[in-house]
């Protein structure tokens, strides 16, 4: 095999590989399926996040602004944390395929909604905003 033959075939199984890649790690979930808040996740989730967590939010930022010790607001912080991981979770559960395309997406265009248009519209029709 020349060495320009081996190198283009190198470039196609990687382009391959990165390709079935970027699914297997950027998922959801863990094994055991708890939600992996990963940066492509939140920003997957961010509308139905706003959304459904939007009162702890209002609350801790009351809280923030009421009184900057950080040590104040931690329950309100963990009310939005437990907010967030559940709704991850349900997400999930509901629209498992979608979501994880999305995310995938996401993952391996660093997080450019541009380029995940048709993702996105597949995960918000199967689990929309409500």
């Amino acid at each position: 095999m020349s060495h320009s033959s081996f190198s283009v075939e190198r470039k196609l199984l990687s382009k391959k590989s990165t390709k079935d890649n970027r699914l297997e790690m950027a998922t959801a979930v863990d094994p055991s399926g708890d939600p992996i808040p990963s940066s492509a996740v939140l920003t997957a989730s961010s509308k139905h996040i706003g959304l459904r967590c939007q009162h702890e939010n209002v609350e801790f930022l009351k809280c923030k602004q009421k009184d900057p010790n950080p040590e104040k607001c931690l329950d309100k912080g963990r009310q939005v944390t437990r907010c967030v991981l559940g709704l991850l979770k349900d997400l999930h559960q509901k629209c498992t395929k979608e979501m994880d395309e999305y995310v995938g997406c996401l993952y391996y265009h660093t997080n450019e909604f541009d380029f995940c248009r048709k993702e996105q519209q597949a995960f918000e029709k199967t689990c929309p905003l409500n």
